[in-house]
């Protein structure tokens, strides 16, 4: 739960008074264009930099004293891949299985799992730099799940793989929710946005709409029965670059 949480860079306020909380197991939608502040809440939820001000806490841990707490509970997936490229699957795994600090006596199920989710089984020992680019994006989803996170965080996890790696990530980020995960995700897509049970969405910092995305959609067309999440999409982000429009 997060209640008027700001970031400001210098004079430049990236997040502004922004208030949401999490369900266990549920798939949370965070959307807007470029910029809007996406990044940035993921980072602050993450522990990976401090809040400007307001409050807020990530599976029981407050994000101003506990990030290193935080930092072991959740799973992040960044929007750059970051994995070491000049490394095989097993060897990043390995990695990050020492920086999550799992017992080595559980590594080997926890790799054999991760490589099987990933489906990366006969590319174990292949430079990672060598694979396919859905193949990077479904290694770094097995990295930040090696530690079995509560809350996983993947930020534009679709970003540049085609439409059928995109809906096998989908698939497995609703398996993952109805094991209980709580999965947080930024995403461009708005036919992804309709996989998940709630969204938000923020432009320049602030929330500008929040609720289930069917109920979004009635609320900003209520005559509109073939509006979608684009049309809103599109509709509130040109209201807050300049109030007087009105698509």
């Amino acid at each position: 739960m997060v209640k008027d949480l700001v970031k400001r860079f210098g004079r430049f306020t990236a997040v502004d008074r922004v208030s949401f909380s999490l369900g266990r197991g549920e798939i949370f939608g965070f959307l807007g264009p470029n910029g809007a502040g996406k990044s940035t809440t993921i980072r602050m939820l993450c522990g990976i930099i401090p809040p400007t001000s307001g409050t807020g806490r990530v599976a029981g841990h407050d994000v101003y004293t506990e990030s290193e707490q935080i930092r072991r509970t959740v799973g992040y997936m960044s929007q750059r891949f970051s994995l070491y490229e000049d490394l095989t699957p097993f060897e990043n795994l390995r990695f990050y299985l020492g920086i999550y600090d799992v017992p080595r006596k559980q590594w080997d199920e926890r790799i054999r799992r991760a490589l099987e989710t990933a489906r990366l089984e006969d590319a174990r020992n292949r430079l990672t730099r060598d694979l396919p680019p859905g193949w990077r994006q479904r290694l770094a989803l097995g990295c930040s799940l090696l530690h079995r996170p509560e809350i996983l965080f993947l930020d534009e996890p679709t970003s540049g793989v085609d439409p059928i790696t995109r809906r096998q990530f989908w698939s497995f980020i609703e398996e993952l929710a109805e094991e209980g995960v709580t999965v947080f995700v930024t995403t461009h897509y708005m036919d992804e946005a309709g996989h998940c049970d709630r969204v938000v969405m923020i432009n320049e910092g602030r929330i500008v709409a929040m609720g289930r995305p069917e109920a979004i959609v009635r609320e900003q067309f209520p005559d509109r029965p073939d509006a979608d999440l684009n049309d809103v999409f599109i509709r509130l982000m040109a209201r807050e670059e300049d109030p007087g429009v009105r698509p």
